[in-house]
């Protein structure tokens, strides 16, 4: 499992979540370094990855990408043709794969760049609005993504062609935008409240609301209908999105406000889940831990692995897959994919 957190002070950070004790009682895991460098000349915006394959964004208005089998920086994307912050980063990584198709980019001068990741080539580039991006989320489907914006907008992307399909005023900003994995519901954050939505027609089933009242940071979908939240009230919270109540939570996860959550879970194409337990969190003190859910419900919960950046953390994701194929960097499409998923023609 690896993962990666980016920081105001430029860092990348990657990491690889290891056992180091087994037995029949208890386990251990601790969190190898892989790497840390400024990558960036400014701050760290956000990061994603999927397998051997990583991403980090910047307000530089910078890409940069990373191979994590080999700890090592593969360069920037110089023709990204964003002009702004990068504010959001996305890979499309198919279930039946282990190596992403796709990497998708969202910037503050709400442009969106579509680019194949075998080798990594800008494939479309298009700006479905004026105003800054927020977040942005691609239905498991990888043929559509939703991005909300600065000016209270909701917009559906086609990735296929390129295009804007709609946009929507919701007159209220919503700062995070997320797919359940089944592709079925999707879920907007605002401010304190998460609006759960039926993705067929943005129906709003209904809302959960933060019971501290405090702001929502970062939000990451789970098996099952669970979702994870977490930002100001330094708490990590479960949602059970099938029924709209609160399933349980990780009251003081850490000592600061915590600015990423991310499950460390994937389905195989079996139908098995490696891992089904473990999610990551990060703060904005520095520190990344590891947690097993099934001790949330006890009084203390205690992380199974913890690390100190030392840095004023601003992101983080993290990934199961294993893959043996490396990332490159090409000039030249390779091939042409049709029907499933995004569109490679250009």
């Amino acid at each position: 499992m690896s993962i990666i957190a980016g920081s105001y002070e430029r860092y990348i950070w990657g990491f690889k979540l290891k056992p180091s004790k087994h037995d029949a009682d208890n386990q251990t895991l601790t969190l190898s370094p892989l790497f840390s460098y400024p990558s960036h000349i400014s701050p760290i915006t956000t990061v994603a990855c999927s397998g051997p394959a990583a991403a980090s964004g910047g307000s530089d208005d910078t890409i940069h990408l990373y191979d994590i089998p080999s700890a090592s920086s593969l360069g920037s994307l110089l023709d990204h043709n964003h002009t702004a912050s990068i504010t959001a980063l996305s890979f499309y990584t198919p279930p039946s794969l282990s190596f992403p198709r796709n990497l998708i980019s969202a910037a503050a001068d709400g442009s969106v760049a579509i680019f194949d990741t075998d080798p990594f080539l800008l494939l479309k580039s298009f700006r479905p609005h004026k105003k800054p991006v927020n977040d942005l989320a691609i239905h498991p489907s990888g043929k559509l993504a939703l991005a909300v914006y600065r000016d209270d907008c909701l917009a559906m992307l086609n990735l296929v062609r390129g295009k804007r399909s709609f946009c929507c005023s919701l007159g209220h900003e919503a700062t995070l935008v997320k797919f359940d994995p089944t592709g079925d519901t999707f879920f907007m954050v605002v401010n304190t409240k998460v609006g759960v939505h039926h993705s067929e027609d943005a129906k709003l089933l209904f809302q959960l609301h933060n019971p501290i009242r405090k702001r929502i940071l970062c939000a990451s979908p789970g098996e099952s209908g669970t979702l994870f939240t977490a930002g100001e009230d330094r708490a990590i919270t479960a949602w059970d999105t099938n029924s709209g109540k609160l399933a349980y939570s990780i009251e003081d996860a850490h000592q600061a406000r915590i600015k990423g959550v991310v499950v460390l879970t994937r389905n195989d194409s079996d139908g098995a889940s490696q891992d089904p337990y473990l999610i990551a969190s990060a703060s904005s003190d520095g520190v990344i831990r590891v947690w097993d859910v099934r001790m949330a419900p006890k009084d203390k919960a205690t992380p199974l692995a913890e690390t100190n950046t030392n840095s004023r953390l601003t992101c983080l994701a993290g990934s199961a897959l294993k893959s043996t194929r490396r990332p490159q960097i090409g000039k030249q499409a390779q091939k042409v994919e049709e029907g499933n998923g995004i569109d490679k023609s250009g």
